[in-house]
């Protein structure tokens, strides 16, 4: 489903990184490897890009990485992480975002609510690790073959 967000993103983006870059020298973004009793993954579909990504999103000022990921699984997913999540991996987004660097932390202890966040979250979903849907974003597909594939950790998202 496409929907106004998602054609406005490509226009927007540029606009968005442009403000980022001059307020910040550097940005940092957390992203969450929820895994259920079950072993699936949770992926959330975002009203404004294409395909399935990890839930996460950008650090505040004032915040700590992992105060910036529970509020963000919170917001995107409804998911309340109990204890502290684990930090999987570090990786430099250079590709998108000259600065910007992306923290992968593995949820496995939660509870459920309802999303925060209205708006920003088309859907969400979870999935068997090996049996990703067809459009999930390519990033978020690297992350859960390291996590769970064996595959080496990438330095770049």
């Amino acid at each position: 489903m496409t929907t106004w967000r998602t054609r406005l993103e490509p226009f927007v983006r540029p606009l968005f990184f442009a403000h980022a870059r001059s307020a910040r020298g550097m940005t940092l973004g957390v992203r969450g490897v929820v895994v259920d009793s079950e072993g699936r993954v949770l992926l959330v579909k975002h009203t404004y890009l294409h395909g399935w990504w990890l839930p996460g999103g950008g650090v505040e000022r004032g915040q700590s990485c992992e105060e910036a990921l529970i509020r963000e699984m919170r917001e995107e997913a409804g998911v309340i992480v109990e204890g502290r999540p684990a930090l999987v991996s570090v990786h430099a987004n250079e590709r998108h975002f000259r600065g910007d660097h992306v923290l992968v932390y593995r949820i496995d202890r939660f509870t459920l609510t309802d999303r925060t966040a209205h708006g920003e979250i088309a859907d969400v979903g979870w999935f068997d690790p090996a049996a990703l849907p067809e459009d999930t974003h390519r990033a978020s597909r690297a992350r859960l073959a390291e996590v769970f594939g064996g595959a080496e950790c990438a330095t770049n998202w």
